[in-house]
């Protein structure tokens, strides 16, 4: 079970959505202004948002900042009808996990949701804090600090993709593995795509001069993360 806050000001869709997703064992709030959602999110802390975009009183957008600022530890969905490549990158930057474009099928929806639980279950299960050298993780809260002592907001992606590499440690993983395990069938990206993120994970651990966590390139496969004690 998730517990979901839906930012919609679509009356239709959020009763919809906040009917459905209850009625398979989920806990909903629903807010149709970003007042009532802001009073939400500090109230029931939710682990999952999904956010619109067009809100009578503010944009999503800012409004996800907000709640990016207040707490890391969620997951952010944005549900919109706006298609612009230009909003789509501002939400990923914001850490969102994804992007989907209305009108969309509920099936879609939740297939998205079940591969989110099945992570957070995953992620659930390390030690609330690991530390190598100058570098932590912090796998339950989507963050980690790098050497300089930055924290950094993890999308759930990432987080996962840092997961597996971890949990293999010293073993190459082939790309297309860590697409089947992180995207799954509902939707393939590029070899390119997973290269595009492990890049911000390397930018990471590469602030520790003395490379105590490397993410290794294997020619022609894929990636090995090395921890160098």
């Amino acid at each position: 079970m998730l517990n979901i806050l839906i930012v919609e000001d679509e009356e239709n869709l959020g009763i919809t959505l906040s009917e459905y997703l209850t009625s398979i064992g989920h806990q909903c709030h629903w807010a149709s202004t970003g007042a009532m959602a802001k009073k939400l999110f500090t109230d029931k802390k939710p682990q999952l948002v999904l956010m619109d975009i067009g809100l009578p009183d503010t944009n999503g957008l800012d409004l996800a900042r907000t709640f990016r600022a207040e707490r890391k530890d969620f997951v952010l969905l944005f549900l919109s009808a706006l298609n612009d490549p230009e909003t789509k990158v501002q939400g990923f930057e914001i850490g969102a996990e994804d992007y989907i474009t209305k009108p969309f099928a509920l099936k879609e929806l939740i297939i998205r949701l079940d591969r989110i639980m099945k992570t957070q279950s995953i992620l659930d299960a390390w030690p609330d804090e690991i530390i190598h050298g100058a570098l932590k993780i912090w796998f339950k809260r989507f963050e980690v600090q790098d050497a300089n002592g930055a924290i950094i907001p993890l999308s759930q992606k990432e987080c996962a993709i840092l997961e597996m590499l971890y949990k293999n440690q010293n073993n190459a993983i082939n790309r297309d593995e860590i697409i089947e395990k992180i995207w799954g069938d509902d939707k393939f990206p590029s070899n390119r795509t997973v290269d595009n993120y492990i890049v911000r994970l390397r930018k990471w651990c590469e602030t520790d001069a003395l490379k105590t966590i490397e993410i290794q390139s294997i020619r022609s496969i894929g990636y090995k993360l090395v921890i160098n004690k």
